[in-house]
């Protein structure tokens, strides 16, 4: 793989308008693993290509659970009320072969609202209930979570995680040739693609600065749609390929979401 640099990758914000969203994201956490390139056959269509890594001679796909909760969810551009849910990701990085773009490609979301509704009857998003907990001490003065726990109880993907931090720890990221395009690959795609509930295509983007990610360590996870999928074995989530932590960061996310003409071929 070819450095990466966020200079290349650092856009000015797209100014929102209509009914964008601003954000802030808390607890946010990267929680990632190195999966042999051949599971992810058949999860996402033709048009995209697994952006993969090579890790002790052997290629393999990257792929992250990224929880957080959503604080101040509101409209970037009237006054709206403001709502505060608990969310997870779950997201292959990928390479749109129509654009060259490093983008994601989203198995799903959990998100503990009433507010899921709207956007999963209205745009079919693959968004899905579940009653989040969030349980999290950061100690400001330090600079690292003394505590951070998470779990998620739902059908389509319950979950519980546990970290901890360290003081100081440098963040190591295998496969890469430095840390810099690492985080690049990580942390800063701004377009994702997903199935809808409807089967058909769909896409939006989102925009943030350079995240400010930490080094955190595993203690134990448990990711049901993982092991369901057959991406990640029970045993194999105790040894993630990295953990990213960030106390808070905002985002801005472009709606409503698109549908792509193309039917949609799997791989």
């Amino acid at each position: 793989m070819d450095s990466l640099s966020f200079k290349d990758f650092l856009k000015p914000r797209p100014a929102p308008t209509g009914i964008d969203v601003l954000c802030k994201l808390q607890h946010f956490a990267i929680i990632t693993y190195a999966v042999d390139a051949s599971k992810f056959a058949g999860l996402f269509p033709a048009r995209f290509k697994l952006d993969t890594v090579m890790i002790d001679g052997a290629e393999k796909g990257l792929v992250s659970v990224v929880p957080f909760i959503d604080v101040d969810f509101t409209s970037a551009v009237y006054p709206f009320p403001k709502y505060t849910m608990g969310q997870t990701n779950y997201r292959i990085y990928i390479i749109d072969k129509e654009t060259g773009e490093r983008c994601v490609w989203f198995l799903g979301t959990t998100l503990d609202s009433w507010t899921r509704i709207v956007p999963s009857m209205l745009w079919k998003l693959p968004w899905y209930s579940g009653k989040v907990v969030f349980d999290c001490d950061y100690d400001q003065s330090q600079g690292v979570y003394r505590r951070y726990k998470m779990h998620t109880t739902a059908h389509w993907a319950p979950a519980s995680v546990e970290l901890m931090q360290q003081k100081d720890v440098p963040i190591e990221l295998p496969g890469f040739p430095d840390t810099e395009t690492g985080l690049v690959y990580l942390t800063h795609p701004l377009t994702g693609f997903y199935y809808r509930r409807d089967g058909r295509l769909g896409t939006y983007s989102v925009w943030h600065k350079e995240l400010r990610v930490c080094s955190a360590i595993l203690k134990s996870a448990s990711f049901g749609l993982l092991s369901r999928l057959g991406l990640v074995s029970d045993a194999e989530q105790q040894k993630p390929h990295s953990v990213l932590v960030e106390p808070v960061n905002e985002f801005t996310i472009y709606l409503p979401p698109k549908v792509l003409k193309a039917s949609p071929e799997h791989a």
